[in-house]
């Protein structure tokens, strides 16, 4: 099936219900797939081999996404955010392609590659107008959907490959066909090359809930357009919740009565973070949704309901479930396994295996699968008795001391018991005694006093061991993250070694 079928399924049912907000500008789903029809024409008579997207989010993603499915060719949004050099490279790997976006730097960075570049309003306006033939085919959906470079926080961006099996395995095995009620509306403001914003645009659609999409985040700017809008559902990634917090604690008012639910994801939540939105809106429902680029999106959830248990609850093992991911997608199945490839016992720390039809696990490189259909994320964590599971970091990030493994989740989690500290990273330094010792970045509370390094080394001594007391501490104003929330710890390793 194509995902094209999603929209095409909305447009039958209602095809003048709202399905999209943009800028004041509001389509309706029939608006929306005459458009993404007229885009597939112009995607086949420029031959690219793939379709981008160079810019913000807009009414543009949701025609490329859709238009392009239609035509056969891959989708393929690019990070605008990138540097040029970095930029350059991707473009050049998917060319001769049919851009969509920042026609100056696609010039500057890749004019010779034989790509056909649009300006956002100039595709739109195309597409709108483009003559399409009563009756005519598209692609059945037999091959790749999406093609996305993942984040690169540990190492180069690898071209993830999800195919249209993938995505609609996802959306029919997780979403009710029309379950939104007219007047439901979700706020997207995650950037339109991250699956998640692409998840987020499929799913709404497929339940035919109005998307109100918010191109360039502020926090300020979100409460006003969820007041506006009487937004229904949201999506933010941990930095996002942080600063819409911050900005409601300094006095910013918007009426969000309508805002039923939130769901986060992207990045480690802080406990401190998400307590504190439990306090703040206690009518919305939280969901910690835990998923990969090469899973399709979400593989895991933890509901509204087991946030407010484990917010309230006084056994410390049930509230320190707020710090997990919760259970598997009854769609997927989730393993823990050791370095020799053994599934680790309940509570046993391990790396974590996926398997289920959502999940690719392929790049245009290779494929990622063992025999059995198994996708290895390359995320380090554990599940408790309860079948919760618990995310420690990438298990590329383990700090190996003396041959004994330490996970920097660890670590961290105890700094950010102090109170005059406001984040903090650990990471692996070279060491010649030890092979590898850990080092660690924290940020100040800002208007606290900036603790001594012998205090820290204690906490982390008292509440651990001796072992994991690091070696160097380096004080920051800010944690380098990516704009979705992910703490880049290979640039704290350069801020260290320097």
């Amino acid at each position: 099936m194509n995902i094209a079928l999603l929209l095409e399924m909305a447009a039958e049912a209602a095809p003048d219900r709202i399905g999209l907000v943009c800028d004041g500008k509001r389509w309706s789903y029939a608006e929306l797939l005459a458009a993404a029809r007229g885009a597939a024409e112009l995607i086949e008579a420029s031959g690219a081999s793939h379709v981008a997207l160079l810019d913000e989010s807009s009414e543009a993603a949701v025609v490329a996404l859709f238009g392009a499915g239609l035509a056969g060719v891959p989708y393929c949004p690019l990070n605008y955010r990138l540097a040029d050099a970095d930029l350059a490279g991707l473009l050049d790997r998917i060319a001769p392609a049919l851009i969509v976006g920042d026609t100056a730097r696609v010039e500057k960075l890749s004019g010779d590659k034989g790509h056909v570049v649009h300006p956002r309003a100039d595709f739109v306006g195309s597409a709108q107008q483009a003559s399409v033939a009563e009756g005519r085919e598209y692609d059945s959906g037999e091959g790749v959907a999406v093609q996305l470079f993942t984040s690169g926080t540990t190492a180069a961006p690898k071209a993830a490959i999800l195919r249209h099996s993938n995505l609609m395995s996802y959306i029919l095995g997780t979403v009710e066909f029309a379950g939104a009620d007219e007047e439901d509306a979700a706020l997207v403001c995650v950037p339109p090359y991250h699956i998640a914003g692409i998840s987020a645009l499929m799913s709404s659609i497929y339940a035919q809930r109005r998307i109100v999409m918010l191109p360039a985040f502020a926090p300020d700017s979100w409460l006003n357009l969820a007041e506006a809008e009487r937004v229904t559902n949201a999506f933010v990634v941990p930095t996002m919740l942080s600063r819409i917090i911050e900005s409601v604690d300094k006095g910013h008012t918007a009426d969000l009565g309508s805002l039923r639910a939130i769901s986060y994801g992207g990045g480690k939540m802080p406990l401190e973070i998400i307590s504190r939105a439990l306090e703040l809106f206690p009518a919305t429902g939280f969901t910690n949704a835990y998923g990969l680029t090469e899973t399709s999106s979400t593989v895991a959830l933890l509901g509204p309901d087991e946030h407010r248990d484990a917010h309230l609850s006084g056994d410390p093992k049930a509230r320190a479930r707020l710090a997990s991911v919760g259970q598997p997608l009854p769609t997927v199945e989730i393993e823990i396994r050791d370095e020799d490839g053994n599934c680790c016992a309940p509570g046993e720390a391990g790396e974590i295996y996926v398997r289920g039809d959502q999940v690719s696990g392929e790049y245009k490189e290779k494929s990622a699968l063992d025999a059995e259909g198994w996708f290895p994320t390359r995320d380090a964590g554990y599940i408790d008795e309860e079948g919760y599971l618990f995310l420690s970091g990438r298990a590329d990030d383990v700090i190996v001391r003396g041959g004994e493994n330490m996970s920097p989740g660890e670590i961290e989690d105890v700094l950010l018991t102090h109170p005059d500290i406001a984040d903090a990273c650990a990471v692996a330094i070279p060491s010649v005694e030890w092979g590898e010792a850990v080092g660690i970045a924290v940020v100040v509370r800002e208007g606290h006093a900036q603790p001594a390094e012998a205090d820290l080394k204690e906490l982390i001594r008292a509440r651990l061991r001796s072992s994991r007391v690091p070696d160097k501490v380096l004080y920051v104003a800010e944690l380098p993250y990516n704009e979705m929330g992910k703490l880049l710890r290979r640039e704290v390793k350069v801020l260290l070694a320097d």
